[in-house]
């Protein structure tokens, strides 16, 4: 027997919220009721006052029907309120979700991987209560005003079907004629911005070399061509929102004349007064569709970020919670692997086999483009192996809980990414900080005593990305938050890369320090101040391992190989292939 699918997420969101909407249903249908009372009022003062022509009767009727519009108003104000309670609910519900989606996006390299699914999130919150979807609430009073007018007369009801069909109609060809520009608008919208965004991150590159001229002309095109196709949609969508209104006055005229015509053969039920009550009623009914037409922008434009989203939850599903796993201890194992990037065929590294025991320092030595980088990735489990396995303690690391493996790991990748926020903050990894170990970690590279002459010491703030530290005090601090909480594997992608003599020497002492305590350590480098800190030495080439083993065993036969063949490009002999660790 087949199962049911199961609701996408955000469905499952929504579905969440159906108190909200049952409640502010219940408040439209009453409010909708009370736009009756200027008609009631209208028919009770020619009924009652002018043939009684007492005062106090139309003192009643007066402070009745002011009492329905200020209840109308209230109900009208509490919808709202509860729609904007529902749409705070939903955005608590998915912007954790959102957030954790764009981050492994990003990190996955699929699409998605920017901040605007935070927008779309925004978008389709603030929707619930916009007068779009206010409006459709207000339906279900649509549907009793035309049984109302069926009762007065079969004649106006039908008449007034017929005017819902054809604003139906405008609906339908508002859609067809806006929903493309709106949708290619939206799309060369978010390209500009995004255009815009990577341009002034590097700005100090742009204003050097003289570009801005340049780049600012490419944006100005993508945002030329975005207004061009929003003008286009707002063209068409104010076409089609000036013929719904035309529909909306021209039901109410007819419904008056067709009104009159039928109180003259004597086929109206209720007698003159319902001629206007008819018009009344009318122009209420087809109210709900005018007002879709006039706010159909909005929903495309929600319908569209409402895909965005659902694209990203489906390209990145929810993790399942794993078993908690113990405190490794450091012991790492490569085991056959083959590696990618995330979503290119070609593989980066292919058949690596080698391991670490803890307190290790494995110094990794390669030409550019021999698949350093991307080891290191796998090495913390940023990227999956497309074959074989990288384990810390027997255990997968990519499908390890980060939130449980991340404060045993350091990582320093070749661009240092700081974070607006003191100096300790960073360190701790913007945790609960801990002072005696921010202060190990700076003194372990060298940095407190450049850290206590700083005006607030480690409250200091550093600016967004570090902006103001220099380029080795950036990457120093790096490695400090790397060094933090004495992780029991640190991989350390060409750390030395900004630093001077003493940063290197404080690099080397910080490796030697923590490696004593034991820490495992896999360093790629290619100066000899960190590459003697290591023990163990592997040689990578067009993403194979050429050898691996003992630093000096390695070093002698690379000597060797060189000696034999001068051409850096020979094959390794036989005594650098890889050996047991």
């Amino acid at each position: 027997m087949k199962t049911a699918p199961s609701p996408s997420e955000l469905r499952a969101a929504l579905t969440a919220l159906k108190p909200y909407f049952m409640r502010a249903g219940g408040f439209s249908l009453l409010a909708g009721l009370l736009v009756l009372a200027p008609s009631v009022y209208m028919l009770e003062v020619y009924d009652r006052v002018v043939n009684s022509r007492n005062p106090f009767t139309l003192l009643m009727l007066t402070i009745v029907v002011l009492g329905a519009y200020a209840l109308m108003e209230v109900l009208e104000w509490a919808r709202s309120e509860i729609m904007r309670a529902a749409g705070g609910q939903l955005d608590a519900q998915l912007r954790e979700r959102i957030f954790g989606a764009i981050f492994t996006a990003r990190l996955q390299r699929v699409g998605g991987g920017s901040t605007q699914p935070l927008s779309d999130l925004r978008l389709v919150c603030d929707f619930l209560f916009s007068p779009a979807l206010l409006a459709l609430m207000e339906a279900p009073i649509a549907l009793l005003m035309m049984v109302l007018l069926f009762l007065i007369s079969p004649v106006l009801g039908w008449s007034a079907v017929v005017f819902a069909l054809l604003q139906v109609s405008v609906a339908w060809c508002n859609e067809r004629r806006t929903k493309p520009p709106l949708m290619e608008a939206n799309r060369t919208s978010i390209a500009a911005q995004q255009y815009a965004d990577s341009s002034l991150r590097n700005a100090e590159v742009i204003e050097s070399m003289g570009m801005l001229r340049n780049l600012q002309r490419r944006w100005l095109d993508k945002q030329r061509h975005f207004l061009a196709l929003q003008a286009q949609a707002s063209e068409s969508a104010g076409g089609f929102q000036a013929l719904g209104k035309l529909l909306q006055n021209t039901l109410g005229s007819l419904l008056l004349g067709l009104g009159c015509w039928l109180l003259l053969h004597n086929q109206l039920n209720g007698g003159g007064g319902m001629m206007i009550i008819g018009s009344i009623l009318g122009g209420r009914m087809l109210a709900p569709l005018v007002q879709a037409v006039a706010q159909w922008q909005a929903v495309v434009n929600v319908r569209d970020a409402w895909g965005r989203l659902q694209q990203l939850l489906q390209a990145v599903p929810l993790r399942a919670q794993g078993m908690a796993l113990p405190a490794p201890r450091g012991r790492l194992q490569v085991e056959q692997l083959v590696a990618a990037a995330p979503g290119a065929p070609s593989p980066l590294l292919r058949g690596m086999a080698f391991a670490l025991n803890p307190g290790d320092v494995l110094a990794v030595i390669g030409p550019s483009a021999s698949g350093k980088t991307t080891l290191a990735r796998l090495l913390v489990g940023l990227w999956p192996a497309q074959g074989g396995k990288v384990r810390l303690d027997d255990a997968d690391i990519h499908g390890w809980n980060k939130q449980e493996l991340g404060p045993h790991l350091g990582y320093l990748p070749q661009g240092v990414e700081l974070f607006e926020g003191t100096v300790a903050e960073n360190i701790a990894r913007f945790g609960p900080v801990q002072p005696a170990q921010v202060e190990a970690a700076a003194r372990a590279v060298g940095m407190h005593d450049f850290i206590l002459g700083l005006p607030g010491g480690y409250d200091s703030p550093i600016g967004e990305g570090g902006a103001r530290l220099s380029g080795g005090q950036r990457q120093r601090l790096g490695l400090a938050r790397a060094l933090y909480g004495q992780p029991v594997l640190v991989v350390l992608d060409e750390p030395n890369s900004s630093l001077d003599d003493e940063g290197n020497a404080a690099l080397a002492q910080a490796i030697l320090g923590a490696s004593a305590q034991g820490t495992t350590f896999v360093v790629i480098t290619h100066l000899g101040s960190v590459l003697n800190t290591a023990n163990k030495l592997l040689v990578l080439r067009d993403g194979r391992q050429q050898a691996f083993g003992p630093r000096a065993e390695v070093l002698a036969a690379l000597a060797q190989a060189a000696r034999q063949t001068p051409s850096s490009a020979a094959p390794a002999p036989a005594a650098m292939q890889p050996t047991p660790a």
